[in-house]
């Protein structure tokens, strides 16, 4: 039995990249799809805007609370937060650790050409892949076709790679048709990251809270809005949790100055606070599949938008 910890309305595995992978790869072989999540700060945020989307995640097996950033401004208002997660370190680890020798792994997502350098980068055997078109979320022909390539290739992990909530959706319709075997992951760019088309932040950011800091830097255009504006959000949505209150992103930000600014964090403060020199709980480290460290490449992010 997984332990769990609630929080922002989410019941959260409270586990490690490393014992989220063991629990994973533990799964027999040919059983029934599941599938996991690795919410961030911007997932969060999005739920509390849109909560019909909270049944993609609450149909789950593995909620992962993938934010070093989240878990630290929840021990500031009092919280309990769950171990935090990495998705890039749980898909590393799976990877290096847990792949049988020869075994196909299924990606969807992922440029074509990537694909080829994370095989080699990672030891892999040629992998099964599909990448759907850019808003197949929204087509339901193209979202068949997708649904339909999980079903046509089984294999013990399948890797959704197509950026949140796309890749949640698509989870839950595999999951939806009963026919599917196999975990499926929902990644975002963690496979861009191992293939080295995408640079990771060194793991002194990560374990300092400021891998959000590198991403923004290197891609300030894409990233702005979500680190600048959205994230922040989940400061009053944990300060409502810890009052007892349903979380809600609707109050606006002189709202909340006027409402809590006396006895309280202000935004901005909290945020620079949750990113202190104090490691995550239950960190353990980033592993990748190869130690040389990616070629400079660039940021190069996938057609199918923000992970």
């Amino acid at each position: 039995m997984i332990s769990t910890i609630r929080l922002l309305g989410l019941d959260f595995a409270d586990l490690t990249a490393a014992a989220a992978a063991r629990a994973i790869a533990a799964r027999p072989t040919g059983a029934g799809f599941s599938y996991v999540v690795t919410p961030n700060a911007d997932h969060l945020v999005r739920l509390a805007r849109d909560p019909a989307l909270a049944a993609l995640y609450q149909h789950a097996w593995l909620r992962l609370l993938d934010s070093r950033v989240v878990a630290g401004l929840a021990g500031l208002c009092g919280l309990r937060a769950p171990a935090v997660s990495p998705g890039s370190d749980l898909t590393a680890l799976l990877l290096r650790r847990h792949i049988e020798p020869g075994e196909r792994i299924a990606i969807v997502g992922m440029r074509p050409a990537w694909v080829p350098l994370l095989e080699a980068r990672c030891g892999l055997a040629p992998c099964v892949h599909h990448d759907p078109p850019m808003g197949f979320d929204r087509d339901p022909a193209a979202m068949a076709r997708a649904v339909s390539f999980v079903l046509a290739h089984p294999a013990r992990f399948v890797f959704f790679a197509v950026g949140s909530p796309r890749q949640e959706f698509l989870a839950a319709a595999v999951a939806a048709t009963g026919q599917a075997v196999g975990t499926g992951l929902c990644v975002g760019a963690s496979l861009a990251f191992l293939a080295g088309v995408e640079r990771r932040a060194p793991v002194w950011m990560q374990r300092h809270r400021l891998e959000w800091a590198f991403r923004l830097a290197n891609d300030p255009r894409r990233l702005a809005r979500r680190y600048l504006l959205d994230s922040p959000q989940v400061v009053p949505m944990l300060l409502r949790e810890r009052l007892g209150a349903r979380p809600s992103v609707n109050r606006t930000w002189s709202n909340f100055r006027s409402g809590c600014i006396g006895t309280t964090p202000s935004l901005a403060t909290a945020w620079l606070d949750a990113t202190g020199s104090e490691n995550a709980p239950g960190e353990e480290g980033v592993e990748v599949c190869q130690r040389p460290e990616p070629q400079a490449h660039g940021t190069a992010p996938s057609r199918h938008g923000p992970t």
